[in-house]
């Protein structure tokens, strides 16, 4: 969504009011999925007037929109301290560390990921494409950023191909983190609600097949 009138209009309200914006409509979404969601909800919940949110963002579109960049952009942080912190560490400490920031963030912000996981799983989300998109290319530079960091550092075995393993470090992590959320989605690893240690036993097993199928 581009920055318009509406959007410098919510920016320049009190760091407080924006919060309380931002997690009604957070709580709406999350819990309802967009076409459910109601603006007036949100509106009641937060606090404010009943035409103050189309003061703030052209339409539902737009608040969904700036929820997301939002959401990212505190994944994005999150799994930058993650990296910078485990700068000097082996690939696959750093794997462990990171998938365990991601079950921590997910304990810490279930709503940011049951908004994700509506996004993944609504068809009719309002630039659902772009949104995917946008997260998969994000997943794709941080486990980049970790194996060409290992590649030069001579932790890979010779020959292994970067793009496939791009996509098998995207596909784990995601399966693994849903599997954390969803009971639904977790038939096998028992991860749902699972305690610190159980999360942390299964996912160096998980760390440990990849060492297997990689390591130099």
């Amino acid at each position: 969504m581009k920055d318009t009138a509406a959007l410098a209009t919510f920016r320049h309200l009190p760091p407080d009011k924006q919060e309380r914006v931002l997690t009604a409509a957070l709580e709406e979404f999350a819990d309802k999925g967009y076409h459910q969601a109601s603006l007036n909800k949100v509106v009641a919940q937060a606090g404010i007037a009943k035409g103050s949110i189309y003061q703030y963002f052209p339409n539902k579109e737009g608040l969904f929109s700036f929820l997301f960049q939002q959401a990212l952009g505190l994944v994005r942080r999150t799994l930058t301290t993650v990296k910078d912190a485990t700068l000097e560490e082996n690939l696959f400490i750093r794997l462990e560390k990171s998938l365990q920031a991601g079950v921590r963030f997910l304990r810490e912000h279930p709503r940011i990921y049951n908004f994700y996981l509506k996004i993944q799983y609504d068809k009719n989300v309002p630039f659902r494409e772009e949104f995917l998109a946008a997260i998969r290319r994000h997943a794709a530079e941080y486990f980049g950023s970790l194996v060409r960091r290992a590649k030069a550092r001579g932790e890979l075995r010779p020959g292994v191909p970067e793009d496939a393993v791009l996509f098998l470090l995207d596909a784990v992590f995601d399966r693994f983190l849903q599997a954390a959320a969803l009971p639904a989605l977790d038939v096998t690893l028992g991860l749902h609600q699972a305690s610190d240690d159980a999360v942390n036993r299964r996912l160096r097993q998980i760390i440990d097949l990849l060492r297997d199928g990689l390591v130099a």
